[in-house]
Order: structure tokens, then C-alpha cells, then sequence
């Protein structure tokens, strides 16, 4: 598969919708995050060199280098999703006809499934990162834009419950039990800050829209 940075939305979709099991739901819940990521930088660019918000553009600068810094990193973890998910298949495809063979086989499986854990406990954490930045750019971005702020927001939490929805299914077939309480761990913290940060950002975008 192409970079999904290369690809036509179409032709990523097109690959979406096929009967290849990737890109799949993780590669689309790194993109739904580099979607908001970008929505945020968007907001910090139409506040920047505006006259009314010449007293945050020092900040707006900062938050545009962070929300662009967010999507490059979540379109990474988009290619990265499928690379993994295309090694545990492999792993299963393994020759298993002797219990020298079994072992391996079964040994790869558990080290592919853990690798294709970790890639969207990655998303998970930058979902929480553009919700934050999200919440920069709704409290001092252009009210012009400031939906945009909004639908970010949106768009990080669908990225965050996608990557838990992939980790679940991982985690159903890992046999490390430690491995699993501490991405289980990872993953209820990530949830937390995100219902922490998710209804005040939604709230303030909504009370600036309404001009208040």
C-alpha cells in the first residue's frame, strides 16, 4: 500500500472498502486524528496576522508548530497501523507442521500482536494531544473559524475510541497478562484526560459561536 500521504482520498477509501484487511480501522483512526490535527492548525493559521488577535499571535504560532508536529505524527502511525497489522498476518502464516515450528509460529504471533498494540495506544496519546490544542484554539482562535475548533475536537475523540476499539481486539489474543493491565492502564488514562478535556472545549466553542 501506498503512503497515505501520497494517495487520493479516493484511492484511500477505494483500499478502505476492499476485502484487504488493511488499511483498516486503525489507519482511519490515525487519520481521523491528523484530520483535527489539522482543523486546529487551520484555526491558528486564520488567527494569525489578523489585527483583533495581534495579541495572541505569539501564541497562535506556537499552537500551529504543535497541531502540524500532531499531524505529521498521526499520518505516520496511519502507514504504520497497516505495516504492523500486515507482520501479524505473516506471523500466522507461519509453517507450523512440527512443535519447533508451532512454538515460533506462536512466539511471532505474540510479539506481532503486541507491536500492532502499541501503534494505536500511540494514536490514543495524540488524540489526547490534538484535544488539548483544540482547546488553545478555541478559547483564542478567530470566532470565525472557531467551529472548526470544534469539529477537531470531534475528530480526536473518533480517533481515540477507534485506537481503544483496536487495542481491545489485540489484547483479547495477547497472552502477557502484564503487558495487557499496563496498555489497558495507558488507555483508561488516555480516556480520562479526554472526558476531562472533550465537554469544556465543546462548550467553549459553542458559547463563542453564540457571541458570548
Amino acid at each position: 500500500m501506498d503512503s497515505v500521504r501520497t494517495q487520493t482520498v479516493g484511492t484511500f477509501l477505494d483500499e478502505l472498502a476492499s476485502a484487504n484487511s488493511a488499511p483498516g480501522g486503525g489507519a482511519a483512526s490515525a487519520l481521523a486524528g491528523a484530520m483535527g490535527a489539522a482543523l486546529v492548525a487551520m484555526v491558528a493559521q486564520l488567527t494569525l496576522g489578523r489585527k483583533k488577535y495581534a495579541q495572541v499571535e505569539d501564541e497562535m504560532r506556537r499552537l500551529l508548530a504543535r497541531a502540524e508536529a500532531a499531524r505529521a505524527e498521526l499520518t505516520k502511525l496511519a502507514d504504520l497501523d497497516a505495516e504492523v497489522f500486515n507482520r501479524v498476518m505473516e506471523a500466522y502464516r507461519m509453517p507450523k507442521g512440527t512443535e519447533v515450528e508451532r512454538a515460533e509460529r506462536a512466539r511471532a504471533i505474540q510479539a506481532a500482536l503486541k507491536d500492532a498494540t502499541h501503534v494505536p495506544l500511540r494514536v490514543a496519546e495524540q488524540a489526547v494531544h490534538v484535544l488539548a490544542l483544540a482547546q488553545e484554539a478555541a478559547d483564542k482562535g478567530n470566532v470565525n473559524v472557531i467551529s472548526d475548533a470544534g469539529a477537531g475536537v470531534v475528530l480526536a475523540d473518533a480517533a481515540l475510541e477507534m485506537a481503544a476499539l483496536n487495542v481491545a481486539i489485540n489484547l483479547a489474543l495477547i497472552e502477557d497478562e502484564e503487558f495487557s493491565r499496563e496498555a489497558r492502564r495507558q488507555l483508561e488514562a488516555y480516556r480520562a484526560e479526554r472526558d476531562r478535556l472533550k465537554a469544556p472545549v465543546l462548550e467553549t466553542v459553542y458559547r463563542r459561536i453564540g457571541g458570548s
